[in-house]
């Protein structure tokens, strides 16, 4: 008898496994076909949609006969999975870049991907969390074709239930399509978003291929390239050049109401100081090429004048001999320095850039603590362009400066010491572990947000404090934003407008550019003038003349 009372029990109990292991292969199938590319999309209603990617292989799949069902889910399968690791990676890079993955272009950023998550929160869990990718991406279109199977046994047990309810999905998707029902987010209930994310996928691919000749031809056309250097930046001569960029300055820190206030302050303080000290300002805007990250792009958009916006156009470029704003101070007669303080080993491609001195984190004298992902303060690499290119009888200097104390995590943060102070950067020991740890200040939005508005005051401040200290009549500095921070900061309808500000002592200098309207000091107004950020190098040539 205990057997017998057993059998049933054991019985039901694989039945319950049965339709669990059905329960969760529809969830997943489904979720797979109607979740959103974007976190910020994500909600109990983004789920209420009809994928017709779904119905139609259910059509596919009860109109094939034999192994051809077999075929059909194999196929499926495989799409779906692509499908899955697409939309992970898409969910990233809209939020950490506001844009999709790109499947051609995009695998060079996983390195730095990398090596922010082990500086911000450790090498465990960085390899944890490759580790962890890889094994998704490895095991998704099993798990994926194992779902489909098991709902396919479902449907030939029941196929005329199957077949009805498809049908009438079908027309009620027709019906919400034609009407364009949305529940929120600007989601349409009636879904195609599965066949829309892999076909954006195919259509970035297609752009790519087709990209490389249209920039080829666009990087020929060049009305400075052969302009003799007594020609160049006469306007200029004798004075020290500073392009300063500034870690995710974008225009949101200058108008966005959690951060303007600080911001705001910041610059206004400076512009009066600075005035005092008998420095005169200009500010405007530009469009940079990314957002989020990829800060080299700005670089190489800023200094070439022409549009990079994906790594493609920049390896290209770095690889010619495109004539840039470098070039151009190093044909005129001016010592070209680039001071890359995010950099940990050679890089080749700094040729293009015409450096006679590059210097990076290893070579920049300093001996203190990172800051998470930031290797050196930006007040330390200001002084040490100091002390190093601008000695007393030096030749004129044009310097490309990299400021990265704004760079994520945004925590923590150094505080400005004084210039005679700052030494070999031991000063900053007792700095590094103040304030939260960015797995700490990630927690909240609130406390994430507030480290990025702190990270900017300090960047503005050091290079204000700069210019107030070591500046003079032959100083003249050109900085602004390489980009707008990732959309957690600022959200996903943000611009991709950065301020950029020119600052020199000589009126002359400034009167130049009246024509451009920019806003008098070192804030922009909201009304200033918005360029293309590869419009400024043939603007700035010609003004200064």
């Amino acid at each position: 008898m205990a057997v017998q009372a057993t059998a049933p029990r054991s019985g039901r109990v694989r039945a319950a496994l049965r339709w669990t292991g059905t329960l969760l292969g529809a969830v997943v199938v489904y979720f797979t076909l109607v979740s959103p590319d974007r976190l910020t999309q994500y909600s109990a209603a983004s789920f209420v949609r009809i994928p017709i990617e779904g119905l139609l292989l259910v059509a596919l799949f009860l109109a094939a006969r034999g192994r051809m069902r077999a075929v059909v889910l194999g196929a499926a399968g495989v799409l779906l999975g692509a499908l899955v690791i697409v939309r992970l990676f898409n969910l990233g890079f809209y939020t950490a870049l506001s844009r999709p993955f790109d499947p051609v272009l995009d695998w060079v950023l996983f390195r730095p991907a990398f090596e922010l998550v082990e500086s911000s929160v450790g090498r465990a869990a960085a390899v944890g969390a490759a580790v962890v990718l890889g094994l998704v991406v490895l095991s998704v279109p099993v798990v994926m074709t194992f779902a489909l199977r098991r709902l396919g046994r479902l449907a030939l047990r029941h196929p005329a239930a199957t077949t009805r309810a498809t049908a009438a999905l079908a027309v009620a998707w027709a019906l919400l399509a034609l009407l364009n029902v949305q529940f929120v987010h600007g989601l349409p209930v009636a879904s195609d978003g599965a066949t829309g994310a892999l076909g954006d996928q195919v259509a970035l691919v297609r752009r790519d291929i087709n990209d490389g000749q249209k920039f080829g031809s666009q990087s020929a056309v060049d009305a400075f390239r052969d302009v003799p250097g007594s020609q160049l930046l006469t306007a200029l001569r004798g004075k020290d050049v500073l392009f300063t960029f500034v870690e995710s300055y974008g225009r949101s820190a200058v108008q966005d109401p959690q951060y303007a206030p600080q911001v705001s302050a910041t610059l206004d303080e400076g512009t009066r100081r600075l005035a005092a000290a008998g420095f005169s300002a200009r500010s405007g805007f530009l469009t940079s090429p990314t957002t989020g990250g990829g800060s080299w792009l700005a670089h190489d958009t800023l200094l070439s004048g022409l549009w990079v916006d994906n790594q493609q156009r920049s390896d290209t470029l770095l690889a010619g001999d495109r004539f840039n704003v470098n070039a151009a101070f190093r044909r005129a007669g001016w010592h070209i320095a680039g001071l890359m303080p995010a950099n940990d080993r050679d890089w080749p491609e700094g040729r293009y850039f015409q450096y006679h001195d590059l210097y990076d984190s290893r070579n920049m004298g300093y001996r203190g603590p990172k800051f998470s992902y930031v290797p050196v303060p930006d007040q330390f690499t200001l002084a040490s362009f100091q002390r190093l290119e601008r000695t007393p009888g030096h030749q004129p200097v044009f310097g490309e400066i990299a400021l990265v104390s704004s760079h994520a995590p945004w925590t923590p943060i150094p505080q400005l010491v004084g210039w005679d102070e700052v030494g070999d950067g031991t000063v900053y020991n007792s700095m590094s572990t103040a304030g939260d740890p960015p797995d700490v200040a990630w927690r909240t939005s609130e406390k994430i947000r507030t480290a990025y508005r702190n990270s900017i005051v300090y960047s503005l401040s050091s290079l204000i404090s700069y210019v107030q200290r070591y500046g003079d009549d032959n100083l003249v500095v050109v900085f602004l934003g390489d980009h707008q921070p990732a959309p957690i900061i600022v959200g996903d309808q943000a611009s991709r407008h950065v301020p950029i500000t020119i600052v020199a002592h000589d009126p002359k200098l400034l009167d130049r550019v009246a024509g451009w309207g920019w806003t008098d000091g070192l804030r922009p107004d909201p009304q200033a003038p918005v360029w293309p950020m590869s419009a400024f190098r043939d603007r700035f040539l010609t003004a200064f003349a």
